[in-house]
């Protein structure tokens, strides 16, 4: 996601305001570190903050009844999380959860209600930046549907690339498993085509990425798909 992507140090959404207008907003915000694994977020909850990453990104899951949680959604320094409440609804649809560390912007949800209220241009752009989040959403539930596993693991690797500062991040294959939603057995096999073919380099949790390019022509259509469609909007 070349323009989005973790080494920004920014978040494109707020960036995308007027200076005066962003000054202003930044004021307000709290800068925090948010660490693996902590949640932000719980299904059927009101919202208490909104985050807006500047580095690491947050994991949007849903869990179904004796099944492991799912990762339906992907939220680095291109988007935030909280963008709902632009709808006028104070309850998170999905868990929220650190997936990768990093700093993020912070702001309660009466900061960022009234933010809304004063400043139209902003709420256009969490508008757009909502109908972006939702064509992700329903492009994973298609690409977990359709598609085969070492496709869907080329391009959840791609979605962490973008929103990684490096080539290199830890995922264990019970992980991975469980956000794409598959057998762990199915990520051995499916990784390890991917470093036959020297795409990746993963042992022990740990990957990194050796060919971008190759990468990407692993994945399936579902993250040019996104990706366009969040640059259409932002254009």
């Amino acid at each position: 996601m070349s323009g989005t992507t973790a080494t920004n140090n920014e978040n494109h959404l707020i960036s995308l305001l007027p200076r005066k207008e962003r000054d202003q907003i930044l004021e307000i915000c709290e800068l925090v570190e948010i660490i693996f694994g902590t949640v932000l977020c719980e299904p059927d909850q009101p919202f208490s903050h909104v985050y807006f990453p500047l580095s690491g990104y947050i994991s949007l899951v849903k869990s179904v009844q004796k099944h492991p949680p799912m990762e339906v959604g992907l939220i680095g320094n291109e988007g935030m999380l909280g963008a709902k409440l632009v709808l006028g609804v104070n309850n998170a649809d999905l868990q929220g959860v650190v997936q990768g560390p990093g700093i993020v912007l912070r702001m309660t949800t009466m900061e960022f209600l009234r933010i809304l209220r004063d400043n139209p241009d902003f709420k256009i752009i969490i508008k757009r930046y909502l109908s972006v989040l939702m064509s992700q959403l329903s492009q994973t539930i298609a690409c977990s549907r359709f598609h085969e596993v070492t496709a869907r693991l080329a391009r959840w690797l791609l979605l962490t690339h973008d929103r990684t500062i490096g080539d290199q991040f830890n995922l264990t294959h019970r992980y991975l498993a469980e956000m794409l939603g598959v057998q762990r057995s199915a990520i051995t096999i499916a990784a390890g085509l991917l470093q036959q073919k020297k795409i990746i380099h993963y042992v022990r949790g740990d990957i990194r990425i050796l060919n971008r390019k190759a990468l990407e022509a692993a994945s399936c259509e579902c993250y040019n798909a996104v990706n366009d469609d969040y640059f259409q909007i932002f254009a």
